[in-house]
């Protein structure tokens, strides 16, 4: 049986252990906030990337047929909005950018450099669309008018890094060699209404979307960018529009082909300049 004493002991030893676990992992944080986001990136990202189109080819090289808005889990009121896709209308309009928001860029042929914006802040310039986007570390709150890119919230998610992890005393594991990797996680809220594919299968300004980015390098010493989407819309998405796609690092930007909106709407698969699947393959 425990007395009063024994109580009074243990619970005296949780507070304490309480508070070290506190002083150590706000030691950590304030390490973190020292350190820009370029300086704690655990992956390079900048450089030239082309897209490798290895599927739904038809849905990204080509504009799909009025009213085709297959794989897209839209519910009714997203089908009959994208019944009412006029691209004359749009064009009058000056619309023509609506396919190339945030949620639909990545999945466009094309290539897309990135760097540094200051140290806190990742740009990503697109040649389909000229379009660019702006991935901030430093600000987690969206500010502004809604635009087609929205506002973007980064994040290095860390893999393999000992000295980020809570060990209780300071003490070191066995895990100690393993190297850092990561990935970035971006967040991307504040959107005005566009278009998913070019043939106006919508999102709304209610879609919100969680992004990764990962660097893998193969034996041959090839990087490609492997970028997972998941697009939540209340507004006109039965459940995630859900995507992978990939790129391939090209030695500098003398391939760049920038083509406003009304120039990438039309563009074929020739013009794009985007490998074919077998070239990919070699």
């Amino acid at each position: 049986m425990i007395n009063g004493h024994s109580r009074i002991a243990q619970l005296a030893a949780a507070i304490t252990l309480t508070a070290s676990c506190a002083l150590i992992q706000s030691g950590f944080a304030q390490d973190a906030a020292a350190q820009s986001a370029r300086e704690t990136a655990p992956i390079d990202l900048t450089g030239h990337w082309v897209s490798l189109i290895t599927d739904d080819w038809v849905f990204r090289m080509l504009t799909p047929s009025a009213g085709d808005y297959s794989f897209v889990p839209l519910n009714d009121a997203g089908r009959r909005q994208a019944d009412t896709w006029n691209p004359e209308r749009d064009a009058a309009a000056g619309d023509d950018c609506k396919a190339y928001g945030a949620p639909a860029i990545m999945r466009m042929p094309g290539r897309v450099q990135i760097s540094w914006e200051g140290d806190n802040t990742l740009q990503l310039d697109f040649d389909t669309g000229m379009q660019t986007r702006l991935f901030h570390f430093d600000q987690q709150t969206a500010s502004g008018p809604r635009t087609l890119q929205g506002f973007s919230a980064a994040s290095w998610e860390f893999s393999g890094d000992i000295n980020r992890q809570l060990v209780f005393g300071g003490a070191r594991t066995s895990l100690g060699s393993v190297s850092v990797t990561g990935s970035l996680r971006v967040d991307t809220s504040n959107l005005r209404a566009g278009y998913l594919r070019k043939n106006g299968v919508p999102f709304s300004e209610n879609a919100f979307m969680t992004e990764y980015y990962n660097v893998i390098e193969e034996e041959d010493g090839n990087q490609y960018l492997v970028i997972q989407t998941y697009v939540d819309d209340p507004t006109y998405l039965r459940q995630h529009f859900v995507r992978t796609m990939q790129f391939k690092r090209e030695p500098n930007g003398s391939k760049r082909q920038p083509l406003d909106c009304a120039a990438a709407n039309e563009l074929s698969y020739l013009a794009g300049g985007v490998p074919s699947p077998d070239e990919v393959r070699r």
